[in-house]
């Protein structure tokens, strides 16, 4: 038992430190430096001089290539020269000695004769001063610009539809200066014709009474308008087409009042005088009876209608000015109807003037 703890070592004895724990750390070494030196650059005297390999060009060697002259002839996307022109041939000095005669000129061949009809002057200047001249494809071209360009001109500007299509020779006045009447005429004219200068003076009648009741009272106030328009402007002369406008009532069965518009077109030189009457909107009999109530028995135009107008009594029952009472009763403004039966006279003018143009 005694031999087994000899064999066993003693542990070890701690030695005690004489100092602190740094103390025993040795000093840092040099770091190593990884910069290598300059050197210095060699004059450029002493360097080699360095050969530059010159390029060399390839040599092609190109086939000959084989023209197919029947392909030539056959296909060619180009027109040559000598087509549908006949080009005289060059004589020379020997044959300028001889006399040429029309049998020794050679004749044009058919296929010259086709490309001539097909393109007359062989110039493509030619062919289109013939299609303007003509009215062909390029007019109308032209034209669909220029209606475009005008619609977009419109579109932002309502205002300069008036000014572009005024103009012409087509003068038109009217015998009222209310936009309401003439605004219309004015667009319908313009319309049909295409160019016209439509203008508004004031009229007066004083034959009918204020709400003409018949066709025959408003026939008068309309004259009288058309009369009193010519003598108190000068320089309206009888070759100056006159429009007048007149409303008036119409019964068309008992206790059925329309309120109708009556235009005539006048013009004495051509010894013309058109009349249209306009759509009819719905009157209420209570209104008309209102409007003859009102009418004294004294009033000097009693027998042709009644002094306060049907316009200003459907105004003050629908509550809107008395321009806007068929729009707020029917649905359809004053201004419609009247465009629509403008239309029916600028188109009835237009055959007059064409058919007094062709007897002339």
């Amino acid at each position: 038992m005694s031999s087994d703890r000899k064999k066993i070592p003693d542990p070890p004895t701690p030695v005690p430190s004489t100092g602190n724990l740094l103390s025993n750390v040795a000093p840092p070494l040099q770091l190593p430096n990884f910069v290598t030196a300059v050197a210095e650059p060699m004059p450029t005297s002493q360097r080699e001089p360095v050969e530059h390999p010159v390029p060399v060009q390839p040599i092609v060697i190109q086939q000959p290539t084989k023209i197919d002259q029947q392909a030539s002839e056959k296909f060619c996307p180009a027109i040559p020269p000598s087509k549908g022109t006949p080009l005289m041939s060059i004589r020379s000095p020997e044959d300028s000695e001889t006399a040429q005669t029309p049998e020794s000129i050679p004749e044009i061949s058919p296929e010259m004769d086709s490309f001539s009809d097909i393109m007359p002057g062989t110039g493509l200047l030619t062919w289109v001063k013939g299609a303007v001249a003509s009215g062909g494809i390029l007019q109308r071209v032209a034209e669909k610009a220029k209606n475009s360009v005008d619609s977009m001109i419109t579109t932002l500007d309502p205002q300069m539809k008036e000014y572009l299509k005024s103009g012409g020779d087509l003068y038109i006045v009217v015998a009222s200066d209310k936009d309401v009447k003439v605004s219309p005429i004015r667009e319908a004219f313009q319309t049909v014709f295409g160019k016209a200068t439509v203008v508004g003076f004031a009229a007066q009648s004083d034959v009918t009474a204020a709400q003409p009741v018949g066709y025959a009272a408003a026939y008068a106030a309309a004259k009288q308008r058309l009369a009193d328009l010519r003598s108190r402007h000068s320089e309206i002369t009888n070759n100056v087409p006159l429009v007048a406008v007149e409303s008036f009532l119409h019964e068309a069965i008992a206790d059925r009042w329309y309120e109708m518009s009556l235009m005539i077109l006048s013009q004495p030189s051509l010894g013309v005088e058109l009349q249209v009457q306009s759509q009819g909107a719905g009157v209420p009999g209570a209104a008309v009876s209102a409007a003859a109530a009102a009418t004294a028995p004294s009033y000097p135009h009693a027998q042709t209608g009644y002094s306060l107008t049907v316009g200003s009594i459907m105004a003050d029952s629908l509550q809107v000015p008395h321009t806007d009472w068929q729009e707020a009763s029917t649905g359809v403004s004053r201004r419609e109807i009247l465009l629509l039966a403008a239309k029916s006279l600028a188109g009835s003018y237009k055959r007059v003037l064409a058919v007094s143009a062709a007897e002339t």
